[in-house]
């Protein structure tokens, strides 16, 4: 256990976020600090064609150690952290035998981790609890993920007695800004199938996840001094909100819940001039997700009828896919992780995923790859926590699925 914490510690406390606005692979050059890292210590516990290439991502090979035919699997994770909050600094703080109570993060700012708010605090009760300092995220998203793949293959490595198969493991840059798998070599890969480690709570199994799209409205207006204002200001503020208020109010991120959809916004900047909204588009139903884009462009387009003008510009683009169309073929890949749960008392809660994965986009570029949980709550902000006891069974759950794949080809 002690061990797990460390080279979770080691992880976390390299900053590795990653930037939306900017193209390039990967898309901050702090991302490499951790690569490097990682692939040192890949080949220092005895994995076999570790390669880092130009766009940092990273693989690796577990041969096998059985005279028969098993299918070659996988384990992905990802190395950055989400740009939604700071990841430069983190000072983890431990919590032992946490009792349930209320955690005090961050004395001089009066932060404070409470099961009153966060009632899934209250799984953990009796556990180690990894937690922020109240002034950075953790990177328990996805570093917990990391830690448990490189600790199961060291595991692996160490117990020949662990009958396997060929597994190949891949860690990916980019993935909180929607980058992760675009240049990810399937091929290269060489995997059946492979697993990403990015869920949350203990016992976590998706195969089922949001079609997304991206859109940017655009408003134009026209300045003009207030005292002459009368019928010649045009404020692209007062459009937005119009704009935004057209929209559902109750189908938004706060309200929604299980397989429901939202319009969310997540950035707005504006003058009288000119005013910007970026919004997320979600739905799991595919034909729900269409209509949702068409619903927003018409927002737009009878806004624009009513102003009488091409006033109001929107641009929506296609992110990723709902995975299930690609895993459903072959569902015994799912039931595989599942009984492996099953082995360790560990109650699968087989969900959808209210948000994407590096698996959504890999499934459609041929590796399918259902999600299982890496133990964090709270990502992207203070209230990140994540249980060592979590990392630690996560991690048999790897090595359980190495065994079970070999069995059943056997």
């Amino acid at each position: 256990m002690q061990k797990i914490i460390d080279r979770f510690v080691k992880y976390v406390t390299v900053d590795t976020q990653s930037d939306p606005n900017n193209p390039d692979f990967p898309s901050t050059e702090k991302q490499w600090d951790l690569a490097k890292i990682l692939v040192e210590e890949l080949n220092e516990i005895g994995l076999e064609d570790v390669t880092l290439d130009d766009n940092c991502y990273i693989m690796a090979t577990l041969p096998s150690n059985v005279d028969f035919k098993v299918p070659t699997i996988g384990f992905i994770a990802h190395i950055d952290t989400s740009p939604d909050y700071s990841g430069t600094n983190v000072k983890p703080q431990f919590h032992p035998n946490y009792n349930g109570e209320d955690i005090l993060l961050n004395k001089e700012e009066n932060i404070v981790l409470s099961p009153s708010y966060f009632d899934d605090l209250l799984l953990y009760k009796g556990q180690t609890l990894i937690t922020t300092d109240g002034t950075t995220l953790l990177g328990a998203d996805d570093k917990a993920g990391i830690t448990e793949i490189v600790s199961a293959m060291e595991y692996l490595i160490n117990h020949p007695e662990v009958k396997h198969g060929k597994i190949r493991i891949g860690f990916t840059p980019d993935e909180e800004v929607g980058k992760g798998a675009h240049m990810f070599d399937v091929e290269k890969f060489g995997a059946e199938w492979a697993y990403t480690m990015d869920g949350s709570q203990v016992g976590e199994l998706e195969y089922e996840n949001f079609n997304a799209a991206g859109a940017e409205v655009t408003i134009n207006g026209r300045i003009v001094h207030p005292g002459y204002a009368k019928g010649k200001m045009v404020n692209s503020m007062l459009i937005a909100s119009d704009f935004i208020a057209a929209l559902p109010k109750n189908e938004v991120p706060e309200k929604t819940e299980g397989y429901e959809g939202f319009f969310h916004l997540h950035t707005m900047n504006g003058e009288v001039e000119k005013t910007e909204l970026q919004y997320i588009i979600r739905d799991h139903d595919i034909n729900l997700f269409e209509d949702r884009k068409v619903q927003f462009q018409k927002i737009a387009d009878d806004l624009n009828k009513k102003l009488g003008g091409d006033i109001i510009q929107v641009e929506i683009k296609d992110q990723y896919f709902n995975m299930r169309k690609k895993i459903e073929p072959v569902m015994h890949i799912v039931d595989i992780a599942e009984e492996a749960m099953k082995q360790l008392n560990i109650k699968p809660l087989i969900k959808a995923i209210r948000g994407g994965t590096d698996g959504s986009q890999l499934s459609y570029k041929g590796l399918p790859c259902p999600n299982i949980f890496a133990g964090g709550h709270n990502f992207h902000g203070r209230y990140e926590y994540v249980a060592a006891e979590s990392i630690q069974l996560a991690t048999d759950v790897i090595i359980k699925i190495a065994k079970i794949t070999a069995e059943r080809a056997k």
